[in-house]
């Protein structure tokens, strides 16, 4: 099924329309990624409204959508009250999630359409992914695995977090990246304490850990690996957290699959990291999905009670932190099926000195 024939079952309900002002929504239910635009979906039409700079793109690719301009003489409230009407539109499922104050008030003002409430429907399949998704996520990973074996051979005493951090981000782009999925976080010594610590000045040293998280996009798909390496050589100590941290990451990827409920997936990582010792020093959630977006739902967390879905794309990321001291996570990204999962992070995890 098209994901354009996904939002035509939402209309059967409370509303008869869809209004697509996200960008994540707008490539979902175009299957191609269009920077801005407005779109909206109904039984009877689809239409889908860009400026002069991405109108030629759009009528080339859009597939399912007739496409058309604004401009000076038809901004998007006129496109939008046109295709209403036309349509016979009385209620649009809005995303609220992503527009602000102002833009709700607009659109509540100028459209001729009482407007709804309707992110958590409108986002609800980007949960399970088609076979056609999983292949850019894998793409993507791959290009992430690519970058991680370059930058190995680049990290060196002497060089500072954000020197590191443009080697990562060049690394990404040369494999093909299209584009990052997120900022970095490149992050050495002490500051490895800090789960999302950003980089700085900070010259990295003999015996430091150094932190980096990081993931390519490939055609708007994301991938996201963290990996915690040594710098010279490791104390016993540092080498018995990283160690704790693989424990837990593996033996919940080897316990996690469809139909487990999120928090259960956490509690098993969690409940490794506490008998341990360190159970106060892993303070976020073992995973959340990715796909369009760094951060989706549903999530591996201690939040979700939900089972967890088939086709879903989960990261796999326990850690601990040790205030002042360092810190270790390691992340892979997994595809959850019926009878297990598919790990499409192929990076080494044993513990690297470099």
């Amino acid at each position: 099924m098209k994901n354009i024939e996904k939002y035509l079952t939402l209309l059967d309900g409370e509303v008869d329309g869809l209004l697509l002002t996200s960008r994540y929504s707008r490539h979902y239910g175009a299957e191609f990624d269009i920077a801005e635009g407005v779109a909206i979906v109904t039984k009877k039409g689809c239409r889908y409204f860009t400026d002069s700079r991405y109108i030629e793109s759009a009528q080339k690719n859009l597939k399912g959508f007739e496409v058309l301009d604004v401009n000076k003489l038809s901004g998007y409230y006129k496109r939008l009250n046109d295709a209403i009407a036309d349509f016979g539109v009385t209620a649009l499922g809005y995303e609220e999630n992503y527009l602000t104050v102002a833009e709700l008030m607009g659109y509540e003002k100028n459209l001729n359409a009482k407007l709804v409430p309707y992110n958590k429907q409108i986002n609800g399949f980007r949960g399970q992914k088609e076979e056609w998704e999983l292949e850019l996520m894998r793409k993507a990973q791959s290009i992430t695995d690519k970058a991680f074996a370059e930058v190995l051979t680049r990290i060196k005493p002497g060089m500072t977090e954000l020197e590191l951090q443009a080697e990562l981000i060049y690394c990404m782009y040369k494999n093909g990246g299209t584009g990052l999925a997120f900022d970095p976080i490149v992050v050495s010594g002490p500051n490895t304490s800090l789960p999302h610590g950003v980089a700085g000045e900070r010259v990295i040293q003999p015996g430091d850990f150094v932190t980096m998280d990081f993931g390519a996009s490939y055609m708007g798909y994301c991938s996201d690996m963290t990996r915690t390496v040594a710098i010279g050589y490791a104390t016993d100590e540092m080498k018995q957290v990283y160690a704790t941290v693989l424990k837990a990451q593996m033996d919940t990827i080897a316990m996690t699959k469809a139909g487990v409920p999120g928090k259960d997936i956490d509690g098993n990582a969690r409940g490794i990291i506490t008998e341990a010792g360190y159970g106060e020093y892993f303070g976020h959630g073992y995973g959340h999905s990715l796909g369009l977006e760094i951060h989706e739902a549903p999530n591996p967390s201690a939040g979700n009670s939900d089972p967890m879905p088939v086709g879903a794309v989960c990261s796999a990321e326990p850690g601990i932190y040790l205030p002042g001291k360092f810190g270790v996570r390691i992340e892979d990204v997994t595809i959850l099926r019926e009878d297990g999962c598919e790990v499409i992070t192929k990076s080494p995890k044993n513990l690297i000195i470099v």
